[in-house]
């Protein structure tokens, strides 16, 4: 979560987005980047994939040249839960779970009552489930990308929503650069922003219904949500900048259709999951 608009100054410096997905024999292709202002600054080594089976099943996929695999990249439909699948498996989640916070973070997004194919999905479109670390001067940094405060926020929201994630949690800096730690964050805040969305009669929220709040700030979850699909982006996002959208690879005759078609194919089968899920409490 990138936080509300004064928050999103620091965005210029533009994000990682790396794409990672197995195919049948454990093919890996990943690469781009999207409103990336230059290098960015790895914690360590980034991790690799660790060989998984997908379900047969799959469905079709595409290779984009420079920006790796792109899984049931079909256009979303209008956003709202209207068309929306069951919870369940995603490429995405795929990825996350071959890394080796993967599984913990799945444990944490139940725990928080998130599904964790919404969580995948937010830190592929985010980082490529990398850990990425801040560029100088910032406070954004992390698996999930998160803003540090709105980081801290999120945390005790998560203890709020489950309380035996008390003892669990680190805050600060070094909770932040633990992906399994900060997914507990992340996954309350896209949970806030489907409550959000609920309370503005949107039953059942997928996640790319939350997108638009956990990417521009929560000012702009629910208005992005109900936007009708040839609205500019740059209306909705009235208190951005063209440089800040540009930052985000909008330009100015970017509509809602294209920018919930863009982050539908980073997403992929996860665009349409629900991202709501019990947590046995």
């Amino acid at each position: 979560m990138r936080g509300g608009r004064a928050d999103r100054l620091v965005m210029g410096e533009g994000r990682r987005q790396c794409g990672a997905a197995l195919f049948i024999a454990s093919l890996l292709v990943a690469g781009g980047a999207w409103g990336q202002a230059g290098p960015v600054r790895m914690n360590g080594v980034p991790e690799q994939i660790i060989p998984r089976v997908f379900d047969v099943g799959l469905g079709s996929f595409e290779i984009v040249p420079g920006t790796g695999v792109v899984v049931g990249g079909t256009p979303a439909p209008g956003a709202g839960g209207g068309e929306g699948m069951p919870a369940g498996a995603s490429a995405a989640l795929d990825v996350m779970s071959g890394r080796s916070w993967g599984d913990a973070a799945s444990q944490h997004a139940t725990l928080v009552g998130v599904n964790p194919s919404a969580l995948a999905a937010t830190c592929m479109v985010e980082s490529g489930c990398q850990n990425v670390a801040a560029r100088d001067g910032s406070r954004i940094r992390g698996a999930f990308q998160m803003y540090d405060p709105t980081f801290e926020s999120g945390l005790t929201r998560a203890v709020g929503y489950n309380p035996a994630l008390q003892g669990a949690i680190q805050r600060g800096v070094d909770g932040s650069m633990d992906p399994a730690n900060q997914a507990i964050s992340a996954a309350a805040t896209i949970r806030s922003e489907a409550e959000r969305l609920q309370r503005a009669g949107i039953s059942n929220p997928t996640v790319l219904d939350v997108r638009g709040g956990y990417n521009f700030g929560s000012g702009y979850t629910i208005p992005l949500a109900q936007a009708d699909g040839g609205q500019l982006m740059r209306d909705v996002l009235d208190g951005y900048t063209p440089a800040q959208l540009a930052a985000n690879g909008i330009s100015p005759t970017t509509t809602v259709a294209d920018w919930r078609s863009t982050v539908s194919a980073r997403m992929g089968d996860a665009a349409l999951q629900p991202v709501l899920v019990s947590n046995g409490r």
